[in-house]
């Protein structure tokens, strides 16, 4: 299983800016905290639905159960989205 700072590294680099084509930053230059959203990152409604489907393709976690309020709670920052994908995939692991 993934380490949470891998997990990290996956979204900042597979899906934030290599699939959102985002080339003018670099992975480090993201900080954990950030919103992804309006003033932070930036990312607009788009982008949002791109990120939930890098998600699912790269952690195999669907996200199609999850209402709007969870939606926008695990995907605030890179921090949140990345311990929700950690307890998704420990609690695949663990069932």
């Amino acid at each position: 299983m993934k380490t949470l700072n891998e997990i990290k590294e996956i979204i900042k680099v597979n899906i934030l800016i290599e699939r959102l084509e985002l080339e003018d930053i670099e992975a480090d230059e993201i900080e954990d905290d950030e919103p992804l959203f309006g003033d932070g990152l930036g990312l607009d409604s788009v982008e949002a639905l791109d990120v939930v489907s890098g998600v699912e393709a790269e952690f195999g976690i669907l996200l199609q159960v999850l209402e709007e309020e969870e939606i926008r709670q695990h995907f605030y920052s890179v921090a949140t989205l990345s311990n929700f994908v950690e307890s998704q995939l420990k609690a695949t692991v663990n069932s």
